[in-house]
């Protein structure tokens, strides 16, 4: 039977090998000790200490799992070092182990390597294309992300939420999570109230912004409605009479709000399609002021004891809570009686709770506060519910403002062209024979992998500067990189066929008995360690560390095809295409969870 997880089936092995040492190290050495182990994972307990202590992977030539014995030294009063010299000659390998090693404070546990590549091998060809994903885990997540404020386009400063949430609702997807993702849409706040104003007072004559994309367009109006309310008073007083109808629930007025929001929205969504995002659900927040949920939040708030009333205003006293600085109230209730976007987020999130069993936000690293002030406000109405932020840090350019048509900075916009149109030249120089149909698909694909790549690989709470001679390198960590090397696996597999001799598909132990190269055991290794990579992003929310796996295993795939011959290999050549057909579905597949688009020529 295929194994999910190969890894994982070797480490339950290894763990479970290290917690019967421990057994017969404690009864001889007379420790009380309870040991048990589960999915690579030891666990070590006393009548007053804990430890669960995870196995982890050896500098390359020591084995293939390690155990550390770090946390152990409180439970055997002995220097780490010692404790694994001690435990050491306890340690009786399964029959798919070779002998342990001893490496200072460390064990280390290696795989026969023709179990390796025979399991690997059964798992890949048997799953395909659903390799590194595992069994569902019927747990309901509600992702959110991107949420950008319809009045203008998304800029590259905040490119990082849409990639960052939709790769990591990919991945937890691959995890076997019930993910669902939602864009929640201001449609009642200030901004959007300005929006309206200057969508009703346009100039329709104006042709040039007509032909602009929707959210290209609708920020000009905005534009023009702030500066107007910023310098003309009575300006200012219809822009507040029209949200005191929204906070009432006049649903005319609602719905001619959202007209063109909706159309910004419009816009956005049709950026963020070229880069294969989508949401399931777009949530507006005037649906919770129109069931009451909003009012209901403000009178919950109102009856706590941290609540204090200050010219009318209710707020939410926040020192209590270890709060410091000038931001130690959050205004839930306006003197008017009116709500705040904060106050409307509350509602939604105890709306999302109804539908997830975890609820996760991307946000960007200038939402701290408020993201700490929403989960305290939970906290002190008694709803049970736990917020878990994702924080990413803003995305700039090196030459800072290009020319764009918003004068607001970089738009995503203007970023995805000017990548697709550098790729596409690319593409016409190296390729001179393709017809301007293929180019272009190759452009898209190359620039806005690129794209999602350059912005991904970075951990989000680091900010970064998106450079063009990075992201659209062939050589080292980038989207173009890696997509090449599965376009190489695919060209070896298609020149396979072409000379007309078939691709055996062998038996995995068959192959497994002859794959013994360096070479080939590195790659191995590599496309073995996707499922549990895959269980890493997912549980710790780090997709910067798929990005990174990607790149080491095109590398691999790239040594692996400089030392050792396929096609012309005599009787390796059957069981090596098979181990470039894993190779290739493990690039597809981990393209995939990046959101990259995986090309078959370049």
């Amino acid at each position: 039977m295929a194994l999910r997880d190969p890894l994982a089936f070797f480490a339950d092995q290894a763990s479970s090998v290290i917690s019967r040492a421990m057994d017969e190290l404690s009864e001889e050495s007379w420790r009380d000790l309870v040991v048990s182990s589960s999915r690579g994972t030891v666990s070590v307990l006393s009548k007053d200490a804990r430890a669960d202590i995870d196995l982890e992977m050896p500098p390359e030539g020591m084995g293939d799992l390690a155990f550390p014995c770090f946390q152990l030294t409180r439970f055997y009063e002995a220097p780490p070092n010692n404790v694994a010299f001690r435990l050491f000659p306890y340690i009786k390998p399964t029959d798919d182990m070779e002998p342990p090693i001893l490496a200072g404070p460390y064990i280390n546990l290696t795989i026969k390597p023709e179990r390796l590549v025979e399991e690997t091998l059964r798992s890949v060809l048997t799953f395909g294309d659903e390799y590194g994903s595992l069994e569902p885990s019927h747990t309901k997540v509600i992702l959110e992300h991107t949420s950008a404020n319809p009045n203008v386009p998304l800029h590259i400063g905040r490119a990082r939420n849409p990639i960052i949430g939709d790769s990591l609702a990919r991945v937890m997807r691959m995890a076997g999570y019930d993910v669902s993702t939602q864009y929640y849409m201001n449609d009642m706040g200030r901004q959007i109230v300005l929006l309206y104003w200057g969508y009703q007072h346009r100039d329709e004559r104006d042709d040039e912004v007509q032909d602009l994309k929707p959210d290209h367009r609708v920020v000009g109006y905005y534009q023009q409605a702030y500066k107007m309310a910023e310098d003309d008073p009575g300006v200012d007083a219809e822009i507040r009479s029209i949200m005191t109808r929204l906070e009432k629930g006049d649903q005319e007025i609602i719905d001619a709000v959202r007209a063109p929001a909706l159309m910004g929205l419009e816009g956005i969504r049709a950026s963020l399609e070229r880069l294969d995002i989508h949401h399931d659900d777009i949530i507006s927040e005037s649906q919770f002021v129109m069931d009451g949920t909003v009012s209901e939040v403000m009178d919950s708030l109102a009856s706590t004891e941290y609540t204090v009333e200050e010219d009318g205003a209710m707020a939410l006293e926040l020192e209590s809570f270890g709060v410091q600085g000038r931001n130690t109230k959050f205004v839930f209730r306006r003197s008017d009686g009116t709500s705040l976007y904060t106050t409307r987020d509350l509602a939604y999130h105890l709306w999302k709770a109804k539908q997830g069993e975890r609820l996760i936000n991307v946000l960007g690293e200038d939402h701290k506060h408020e993201a700490r002030t929403l989960q305290l406000a939970l906290d002190s109405m008694g709803a049970r519910v736990k917020v878990e932020p994702i924080f990413y840090a803003f995305v700039s350019l090196p030459e800072g403002r290009m020319s764009t048509r918003t004068g607001r900075g970089v738009a995503l916009d203007d970023l995805m062209d000017e990548a697709v149109s550098r790729a596409c030249k690319d593409t016409r120089e190296r390729r001179p024979e393709l017809d301007d149909e293929a180019v272009e698909a190759i452009g898209r694909a190359v620039g806005l992998g690129a794209v999602r790549y350059n912005i991904m690989r970075v951990q989000p709470e680091k900010s970064m500067v998106f450079r063009w001679e990075e992201a659209l390198n062939f050589e080292g960590a980038s989207a173009p990189f890696i997509q090449y090397s599965h376009t190489r696996a695919c060209s070896i597999l298609r020149k396979a066929e072409q000379e007309g001799e078939p691709i055996i598909d062998m038996d995995p132990g068959e192959a497994a008995r002859v794959l013994t190269h360096d070479a080939e055991l590195a790659l191995t290794k590599a496309i073995a360690r996707l499922p549990g990579t895959i269980t890493f992003c997912a549980e710790e929310q780090k997709v910067h560390t798929l990005a990174a796996y990607a790149e080491r295993l095109a590398s691999t795939f790239n040594q692996f095809y400089r030392d050792v011959p396929v096609l012309q290999a005599g009787d390796l050549r059957h069981p090596r295409l098979q181990l470039i057909k894993a190779a290739r579905t493990t690039l597809a597949n981990t393209l995939r969870g990046l959101g990259i688009e995986a090309p078959e020529q370049m």
